[in-house]
């Protein structure tokens, strides 16, 4: 029986497993759309494509599996790409699929035109023009492939109007073999050999995890590791929730905003394990200063990251979950319990650290926003999910809010993506029902696609919105408090809507406050809502993310409150 090529597109999410997903029609993707509508594939019908990307990305995250969104031809696939730009740092498996122009009208400049393939090709890890419709099912097949194996990515499949109307026999293969795409996932065991032994020698040993762990689902064996070794653990924003935000051995996150203990840490180990991360300016710092008392191991199963940014000692190539498998069983038959170093004198020193210099601030008459990120924490019990948007809001939430498991924690790491949280909340939330999902968000990026809480009202999702609401583009404001000598230009938010008001216009609740004593109370009451609701606390207009290392410095060149 021949198929349109929408019916096929069909056929083939189906079989991709796919329930949900996000979009907006238009014309090039109308006979899509209408094959759509007799699945039961569920469709989130968002406001703006930006949206519908970052919903695909929150859902991947939460549910670890792709995430799809469906967008038309134009403006419809432009809008995509700021969100296929931050999957794409972030190594987040979504599938693209975009409406074109019918084949005979491609490079004539016709309505709404655009060449998305040429567009997003830096930004995905691989995309399609489907030309011919026996092509079509085996696309969909090769692009949740590759967009689900390796190091994750998005992938883009960009339709012709007149593929999804054309019909053809049904016909996909049965399993993808791509010639030139082989992604290595076990390790070499010589290179897990050194490993051993570098970690038997070791007196400071640490384990810096990323993105990395989570994606591969190798949390456990990740802490089977760092039990069984006693080594401290940090990880870098990408990695929180990979290890215990609560466990003795962790030592907060690394980086620009990391704890004085992790940063010091990393410039005092005499080994760093890095496992699953790519070594992000905003983490290393000045790079000729990262480590450099350190033997380097690398992990990663992108060969390419490995020596890109730092200089490493022993590189393993591999997927970490396969990876730690075995260097974990290697370890345990090479090195008995408690026969490793003697790792107190290591432990103390961090222990010292924390005790000395840890994360601090002075509530006050003023509400804090760590103040409402830690009393969102108790009132949680930590086991809400967490997605951001981007900014000082982002920072606190990765210091204040303290993850014991993966994937609950969503931001928009590697491109820094204002807008994001709103979004993405709304897709984690219709991939874990059963959780509490939370947008922690500043003034100025919430606008950037406020747009989404109708998404969320017409979809029953009962996403929170935290807001810190400080008046200012907070992160921008800081840096030119410390380093433009308080010229703050073009920051201040003179005018803002009225966020309850907004909340209530579009069908949700809104709270505010600016006292301190009501924020446990208000935190409670919005959680209760079986709605979405926005919470608005207004806050210390300049107060500082600290620490903070400025840019170009090394790692230990912190400033602390």
């Amino acid at each position: 029986m021949k198929l349109t090529g929408a019916q096929i597109l069909m056929k083939a999410l189906k079989e991709e497993g796919v329930e949900t997903i996000f979009g907006y029609p238009g014309g090039a993707v109308i006979e899509i759309y209408d094959a759509l509508s007799q699945t039961d594939i569920e469709h989130v019908l968002v406001r703006h494509e930006q949206g519908a990307v970052h919903a695909a990305d929150g859902y991947a995250r939460a549910k670890g599996q792709v995430g799809v969104c469906l967008v038309t031809s134009g403006p419809g696939a432009t809008n995509t790409v700021t969100g296929i730009a931050s999957a794409y740092m972030d190594s987040i498996p979504i599938v693209i699929i975009t409406g074109q122009v019918p084949t005979s009208l491609i490079g004539n400049d016709a309505f709404q035109e655009v060449d998305i393939v040429g567009i997003t090709r830096p930004c995905t890890k691989h995309n399609y023009l489907v030309k011919n419709i026996d092509d079509l099912a085996k696309t969909v097949k090769e692009a949740f492939y590759i967009a689900s194996s390796g190091r994750p990515g998005p992938v883009l499949i960009d339709i012709p109007k007149d593929i999804t109307t054309s019909k053809t026999i049904y016909k996909a293969p049965e399993k993808i073999n791509l010639k030139s795409y082989n992604p290595t996932y076990n390790p070499n065991l010589k290179q897990l050999a050194k490993v051993v032994s570098l970690i038997k020698e070791a007196k400071k040993p640490v384990i810096f995890a990323g993105g990395g762990i989570i994606l591969s689902k190798a949390s456990e064996e990740l802490r089977e590791l760092a039990y069984y070794a006693n080594i401290p653990v940090t990880t870098s924003l990408m990695g929180l929730g990979a290890f215990p935000g609560t466990h003795p051995l962790w030592l907060g996150m690394l980086g620009m905003h990391g704890t004085f203990r992790a940063n010091m840490s990393i410039a005092e180990c005499d080994l760093l394990l890095a496992i699953g991360v790519r070594f992000d300016d905003r983490v290393t710092g000045r790079t000729d200063a990262f480590a450099s008392k350190a033997k380097i191991v690398h992990v990663d199963i992108d060969p390419t990251s490995i020596h890109k940014n730092i200089n490493v000692h022993v590189p393993v190539v591999g997927d970490c979950k396969a990876t730690l498998c075995q260097l974990n069983k290697m370890i345990k038959q090479q090195i008995p319990d408690k026969n490793f170093p003697d790792s107190k004198t290591w432990i103390d020193t961090i222990q010292e650290w924390k005790k000395t210099t840890p994360l601090a601030y002075d509530q006050k008459d003023i509400i804090k926003p760590q103040y409402v990120i830690e009393k969102l924490y108790e009132v949680t019990k930590g086991q809400a999910i967490i997605t951001t948007e981007v900014g000082q809001n982002q920072m606190w939430a990765a210091q204040y809010y303290h993850y014991d498991s993966p994937n609950h924690f969503i931001t928009s790491g590697g491109l820094g993506c204002m807008g994001f949280g709103l979004p993405a909340a709304i897709g984690a939330q219709k991939a874990r029902p059963d959780k509490l999902v939370v947008d922690i968000a500043g003034d100025g990026s919430i606008q950037m696609n406020i747009q989404e809480l109708a998404t969320a009202v017409q979809h029953c999702l009962p996403v929170k919105i935290v807001i810190l609401n400080n008046g200012y583009l907070g992160m921008v404001r800081q840096w030119q408090q410390l380093f433009y000598e308080r010229r703050y230009s073009c920051t201040r938010m003179e005018f803002a809507p009225d966020f309850v008001k907004l909340a209530e216009a579009f069908g949700a609740v809104g709270f505010r406050t600016s006292k301190p004593e009501e924020v446990v109370s208000i935190l409670q009451q919005g959680i209760a809502i079986n709605k979405p609701v926005i919470m608005d606390f207004i806050v210390e207009k300049e107060e500082n993310v600290y620490p903070m290392v400025p840019a170009g410095k090394a790692l230990t060149e912190m400033l602390l409150v």
